[in-house]
């Protein structure tokens, strides 16, 4: 999702499969994490003990409390990093308002808006579990249905908890789905990390998919030790396999967001573009 610079090198310790073995499992060390003190439910499981085997649930996210989204699950990032923007040549303004992000009858809403806001002609939500859930290693499952409209990029990823110290793309990226770049139903996943020269090296797979914003989908992957697979609807279309001391080895946060325009979408948006929504019923994380 967020992207600068892109070449195509090859690195030993980063190398695609189309598949492999099921791993043994892994033992999992918890992070110290930070969560403030509110009304709403968290998603941390108490008294889940994982083995590694990822069919111990220990984090989950079902949006049942109608209202704004649980602080001790979510930020909102709302500051643009970029002189006054976001990357890639993105051009909505992310607010932390109702009108752009809301849970309601059980799911999560995460609306972009074609409107005048501050300096931009569109709004959005951008969302992460930063500094409240940081995780290694498990399977993810996140139960979602796309937005409409050329011009929407949404995004179900993942960011290196160190960004603030090491910066991107050193911290590692996973894009776990992200739509917009092609057809409609082309969904895509993707491994970043740094090469030798510090710059942008990535790994992608796709899958076409049918009524990817009228029906909800499963997006879901499983990450190890040695590797990362992507599915949806348990169809596997991505494998990544890494070698030790890289980003991958380290504790991720979950990020949410739907984009508008950028070099993603080819700068391109309908201009008859209103409003629409990316939407999530559930995130389970399992290790």
């Amino acid at each position: 999702m967020r992207k600068k610079l892109v070449l195509f090198l090859s690195i030993i310790s980063f190398s695609c499969s189309s598949g492999g073995d099921d791993p043994s499992p892994i033992p999992i060390v918890e992070p110290q994490v930070i969560a403030p003190v509110e009304g709403c439910k968290g998603g941390r499981i108490e008294n889940a003990s994982p083995n590694g085997d990822r069919t111990t649930l220990v984090w989950a996210e079902e949006f049942n409390e109608d209202g704004a989204p649980c602080v001790k699950n979510w930020n909102h990032e709302t500051i643009p990093p970029n002189n006054g923007s976001w990357w890639n040549e993105e051009v909505q303004y992310y607010t932390d308002r109702r009108e752009n992000s809301i849970v309601e009858d059980g799911v999560l809403k995460i609306i972009a808006r074609k409107e005048n806001y501050i300096s931009k002609e569109y709004t959005s939500a951008r969302m992460t579990t930063q500094r409240l859930f940081e995780f290694r290693y498990g399977k993810v499952e996140i139960k979602a249905k796309l937005p409409e409209g050329q011009g929407t990029w949404p995004a179900l990823w993942f960011l290196g908890a160190n960004i603030d110290t090491v910066g991107w793309p050193t911290c590692g990226e996973i894009d776990l789905m992200e739509h917009g770049d092609g057809e409609p139903g082309l969904v895509s996943s993707t491994v970043h990390r740094a090469n030798a020269d510090g710059n942008n090296y990535y790994r992608r797979g796709e899958q076409v998919i049918e009524n990817e914003s009228s029906k909800f989908h499963i997006y879901e992957m499983i990450w190890t030790n040695s590797s990362i697979q992507f599915f949806v609807d348990e169809v596997m279309h991505h494998s990544v396999s890494y070698d030790p001391n890289t980003p991958f080895d380290k504790y991720f946060f979950i990020i949410l967001n739907v984009a508008m325009g950028g070099t993603f979408t080819g700068n391109n948006i309908d201009p008859n573009f209103t409003s629409s929504a990316l939407e999530v019923d559930y995130i389970r994380v399992y290790q």
